[in-house]
């Protein structure tokens, strides 16, 4: 790992330079991640809470074609999508964003390698930024990672002061992509960021994951889930604003008798639908079931499959839960007897 110093001047001539090369750039806002279209208007804020949404959309698109198809009258003919292989660039994700990228990407190349996430992941580069900030939804520290965490950043941003950052090459694909502009990088001092980052105050630690995992593989039928699926309203906010959810429908569209397409769009677990069998079965017929296998598949059974936590301790499914219902609450008392999980 190399470290440099970098101006913010300079970061924004490089920014400039990635928008004039053709390339997207998006940083956050409080709201979304958005397009840069005027690099003066960046603002880099460590202390920031993480944006409302991630930026899963630009690798994960919410709707999508896969294919187009037309019939004739004796076959159907196929035509490819084109993937977009333009290079986005994310500058100033925060860690609990940064690493969603290597934890979905062992969905996506499991039993079949899907060509439209990889191509874009391939294209991404991220740009972290250390966090200062948390609020009483946070709860990185719990899954595995920091404020000050390197996971998942090619190339990771220390405010040293105001219009100076400490920048931290992590991958092969950060250093390929900061090379033509290292006449913007001075040399770096390791000990001055590292007293920074070693002062970063961190969230508590509100679980221990490997518990966590241990009580839901032995209480699979626990009245606790009862209390959360009452409240629920199975709108799927809490999917949609994840950084590495990634439930997804295919459905044919017709055009018209002829033509039609092929999408992969969004879905979520909490959906009553999303199990339904075409024989009107369906095995989780009710709320209660349907958060269970939320926090199964989070704590559990994506740990079974890929070692990996499904989750980065963001708190964007808390924050915007419409009946306030707290995942790290529930996930923090689900040992404790005498408490509902609400």
């Amino acid at each position: 790992m190399d470290e440099k110093i970098i101006s913010r001047d300079d970061l924004l001539k490089i920014c400039q330079d990635v928008i004039e090369k053709g390339n997207t750039l998006l940083t956050p806002g409080a709201a979304d991640y958005s397009v840069v279209k005027d690099v003066s208007k960046i603002d880099l804020d460590a202390s920031a809470l993480p944006s409302k949404i991630s930026y899963k959309s630009y690798v994960f698109p919410r709707t999508e074609p896969v294919l187009y198809y037309k019939r004739s009258k004796n076959d159907v003919q196929l035509i490819d999508v084109n993937i977009d292989s333009k290079k986005i660039v994310i500058l100033g994700a925060k860690p609990c964003d940064a690493n969603s990228l290597n934890i979905m990407k062992h969905l996506f190349n499991w039993d079949y390698s899907d060509d439209f996430f990889n191509m874009r992941a391939k294209n991404f580069i991220v740009i972290g930024l250390m966090c200062s900030q948390f609020d009483e939804y946070c709860f990185c520290t719990s899954v595995g990672s920091s404020p000050v965490s390197e996971k998942g950043s090619d190339i990771f941003l220390i405010p040293l002061d105001a219009n100076t950052y400490a920048l931290k090459i992590i991958t092969d694909k950060g250093k390929e992509f900061i090379s033509p502009y290292n006449g913007h990088l001075k040399s770096g001092d390791e000990n001055r960021s590292k007293r920074i980052t070693e002062n970063v105050k961190l969230p508590e630690t509100a679980f221990d994951s490997s518990e966590v995992y241990e009580w839901l593989g032995e209480n699979f039928e626990s009245p606790k889930w009862e209390g959360v699926g009452n409240l629920c309203l199975s709108c799927a906010q809490c999917a949609f604003v994840c950084p590495v959810c990634h439930c997804f429908d295919i459905m044919d569209e017709d055009y018209s008798y002829t033509e039609g397409r092929r999408m992969k769009n969004w879905d979520g677990c909490q959906f009553g639908n999303f199990t339904l069998h075409a024989s009107g079965h369906n095995p989780r017929d009710i709320q209660s079931k349907r958060y269970r296998q939320r926090v199964n598949h989070k704590f559990r059974y994506y740990v079974n499959k890929f070692g990996e936590i499904l989750c980065t301790g963001c708190g964007r499914c808390s924050r915007g839960c419409p009946v306030s219902i707290d995942i790290k609450e529930i996930v923090s008392n689900c040992k404790n007897d005498q408490k509902e999980l609400k």
